[in-house]
């Protein structure tokens, strides 16, 4: 009986434990398509496999809440976050997410607005316009770009002929490309990519107001982790150097100069204008 006890314990012991099955589940915020996401982990994850001794999986998720909920639900262990929607998984866990590290370019991240008309040349020309925004959770593609145009005596709601949400970075340069919408803003970091791939001509859509500078992304894990897996994968995104072949590959597809450690205080005006914003409830 004692024998039989004992290993009902052991079994209830391992699977209470999501690491138990040596598998890392990894996801990212939809900014992207999904195609694109997982080309930009696949030597990431080959590369954090050799660091933890763990399979890594990448699992794209439908939409952002969905990367805020697989977390804190325990059916992921690692989430590419955009500022607010740590801010929305610290809430919504109750301090039960860590944010390990994030690009050096994330201390000061900016968005764009952008735009085909000749007539709109700052923010206050969008009154009586059409504006495509990102994801509704997106820090550089919705909450700050909102947050700016409310400094500027500007309410997206009333002030604007309408409103719109592409879901994704790329989504909204589309958008304005193809004249379904007058203004899009979005992250300078996608901005900058899909110019520099001739995705997008400058001549035609081009900026018209770069955003102050504010923190944005991070990798989060749950606060359950065990804390010698949090220093394996931490230091892991720390020793990528891009004078190494590897490191180089993995920065460049990141967008990422390196990584440097974050904590969930850096994250605190974020979280002050999604409440201010009414994004998040005050």
């Amino acid at each position: 009986m004692k024998l039989t006890s004992l290993l009902a314990a052991g079994i209830l012991l391992v699977s209470s434990s999501s690491f138990a099955q040596q598998v890392l589940r990894v996801s990212a915020i939809p900014d992207e398509s999904p195609t694109e996401l997982q080309r930009k982990f696949k030597p990431l994850g080959e590369y954090l496999e050799k660091k933890t001794g763990m399979k890594v999986e990448f699992t794209p998720v439908t939409d952002y809440a969905a990367s805020v909920e697989g977390l804190i639900n325990h059916k992921l262990d690692m989430v590419w976050f955009g500022g607010f929607t740590f801010v929305q998984a610290n809430e919504r866990s109750k301090g039960q997410v860590v944010p390990l590290v994030q690009r050096v370019e994330d201390e000061k991240f900016r968005s764009v607005f952008i735009t085909t008309s000749p007539a709109i040349t700052k923010l206050a020309d969008l009154k009586g316009k059409t504006l495509s925004f990102g994801s509704e959770s997106s820090t550089s593609g919705h909450l700050m770009p909102r947050s700016f145009l409310l400094a500027a005596q500007i309410d997206p709601d009333s002030d604007l002929k309408r409103i719109a949400f592409s879901g994704a970075h790329d989504a909204t340069v589309a958008a304005v490309a193809g004249g379904k919408v007058d203004a899009g803003a979005l992250n300078i970091s996608v901005w900058e990519k899909l110019v520099g791939e001739k995705k997008v001509d400058p001549a035609k859509v081009r900026v018209f107001y770069t955003t102050p500078p504010y923190y944005d992304y991070n990798w989060t894990v749950r606060a359950d982790m065990p804390a010698p897996l949090k220093k394996k994968i931490a230091d892991a995104f720390l020793a990528l150097d891009s004078s190494t072949p590897e490191g180089k590959t993995i920065l460049d597809l990141q967008r990422a100069s390196k990584f440097i450690p974050t904590k969930a205080g850096n994250y605190t005006a974020i979280e002050a204008a999604a409440k201010n914003a009414g994004l998040l409830k005050k």
